[in-house]
């Protein structure tokens, strides 16, 4: 007996329909699917919640010294002429980040594995590539969602039945985080 479903495909296409799936879950809350692959897909989501839960506080907050463009009123660089050529000139600004410890670090390079990259385009602008930008699903891991789960053990996705697909019969579903 296996331990996973098969979902009438080949590997590759299982591990890329699956990593699919866990993405659009995590990235919007909610995908309508089938029950099987809802099941298959509720089992690596949760794993990733619960990485994501454990790892939430396990970072430090270092000081750095970084260079900033200057900027003018109209938000584009100034430029100063040195030696003949037009130059940027520079800001030095102390910036506070966040310093992954190593466990955490692993966990997100774990997340990195099974995530694939997106990209969030403002409704503005619509089917053009200005102002889009992508999204660090990690982040959002480490930041948004596992501190909602925190007090939770387990349990991080609800499958709701909805009914059958009018084209093959198949039993539909929603699978959400809780």
């Amino acid at each position: 007996m296996a331990g996973y479903r098969k979902l009438g495909r080949t590997s590759d296409q299982r591990k890329a329909l699956l990593r699919s799936q866990v993405t659009s879950l995590l990235y919007n809350g909610k995908i309508i699917t089938t029950e099987a692959r809802a099941k298959e897909v509720r089992k690596i989501a949760e794993g990733m919640i619960a990485l994501a839960v454990k790892e939430k506080d396990n970072y430090e907050t270092v000081t750095v010294k970084t260079k900033v463009a200057q900027k003018d009123a109209d938000g584009k660089n100034i430029k100063q002429e040195v030696d003949g050529k037009k130059v940027t000139v520079y800001d030095t600004v102390d910036k506070e980040i966040k310093k992954d410890k190593p466990s955490r670090l692993h966990a997100r390079r774990q997340m990195l594995k099974v995530f694939y990259g997106v990209k969030e385009v403002p409704t503005a602008n619509k089917g053009k590539k200005k102002n889009t930008r992508d999204v660090n699903l990690p982040n959002k891991m480490f930041d948004e969602i596992a501190p909602k789960y925190v007090s939770r053990n387990g349990g991080y996705t609800r499958i709701v039945k909805i009914g059958n697909r009018k084209g093959d019969g198949a039993m539909e579903v929603l699978l959400e985080l809780v």
